[in-house]
């Protein structure tokens, strides 16, 4: 197991919020936040679900072309996810030559609505899905499920079986069989790769451990670790949605047991580069951090002065980090 943190990288942003959004917390407390407990069922109820996914007929259904950026043409692809939900999202394809690798690109709280997608893949001759969760930006929408991240967060919290969480996870599950059923070389064998940043990171740390398919894993400022700390800490995120429901239903803490994301993280195996930030309003850093504590694999780390705000030197660190990824990809990767 591996470890690489960039130095500290200067003083936290200014800012206007009634709470500290560093909650207190320097980089040498960070590194120590561990993750929760797993309850004991907790392997057996992810593998149940994820069973459940791989099961699903995706029918994968690819619009035409979109739009070109990045070294791709994307188009608009459609897929069927567990409960016989049809959910869109895209397809990006290579623009010269065969695809060589494959990633799954979830994305954050929200949305995807944009009509071309950012897509930076890390690797060149790649192929990419980017799927919308259940719930998520108009190719997700789905009657009866919040489009809004705040009340999103609450849908089906009741319950472990109920919780659209896992309903989202096992989007990410049928969006990679999708992407096999159309490329079967690049899903599988060492060729395919997971990037999630924010909600999307998240969902990859909860996800990745019981699918074996996926080779390498970027998670950037994941959200849902340690929500027994995450309960105590005031964001401007979804957690704060979820405090507020905690108050008045004190019993949820047993549902959240099974979606947090750095207990997911203990069984998470595969090389994942973590990128967690000091500083974050949205998603509280101890979270981002338990998240990368509890990899029992080959994993780096790139500190991040911030996450969800703006600073000086951001362009710098992103850059940084995309380098990184493409190192990161190319050495897990197979060509």
């Amino acid at each position: 197991m591996t470890s690489h943190s960039s130095a500290a990288p200067g003083p936290p942003p200014a800012h206007g919020f009634p709470f500290d959004p560093a909650h207190g917390h320097g980089l040498d407390k960070l590194l120590r936040i561990p993750a929760p407990a797993a309850p004991e069922d907790f392997a057996d109820f992810w593998a149940a679900r994820y069973a459940e996914a791989r099961a699903v007929d995706t029918a994968p259904e690819v619009g035409p072309a979109e739009g070109e950026r990045d070294g791709v043409r994307l188009h608009g692809v459609s897929f069927t996810s567990v409960g016989g939900v049809r959910l869109g999202g895209w397809l990006a394809l290579p623009l010269e030559g065969p695809a060589e690798h494959g990633f799954v690109i979830g994305h954050g709280y929200g949305g995807r609505d944009t009509p071309v997608p950012e897509l930076p893949l890390p690797l060149p001759r790649s192929a990419a899905i980017l799927p919308c969760v259940r719930g998520m930006g108009t190719r997700g929408s789905l009657p009866g499920v919040p489009g809004d991240a705040a009340s999103h967060v609450l849908h089906g919290i009741a319950s472990r079986d109920t919780y659209v969480i896992g309903g989202c996870v096992a989007d990410l599950w049928c969006a990679a069989s999708a992407l096999g059923e159309l490329l079967p070389r690049v899903a599988g064998a060492g060729r395919l790769g997971y990037l999630g940043e924010s909600f999307g990171g998240g969902l990859g740390a909860l996800a990745l451990p019981w699918d074996g398919r996926f080779a390498a894993a970027q998670l950037t400022v994941p959200t849902f670790g340690n929500h027994p700390l995450r309960l105590t800490l005031p964001c401007t995120g979804s957690g704060e949605s979820v405090r507020a429901y905690h108050r008045e239903h004190p019993a949820v803490t047993d549902v959240l047991r099974y979606f947090d994301a750095a207990t997911a993280a203990a069984r998470l195996e595969l090389p994942t580069l973590v990128a967690a930030a000091l500083f974050d309003p949205s998603v509280p850093p101890p979270g981002q951090f338990a998240v990368h504590n509890a990899l029992p694999g080959p994993r780096e780390l790139q500190v991040l002065r911030a996450g969800h705000f703006p600073y000086a030197g951001e362009g710098e660190e992103r850059a940084e980090l995309r380098g990184r990824r493409e190192r990161f990809f190319g050495r897990w990767l197979r060509a």
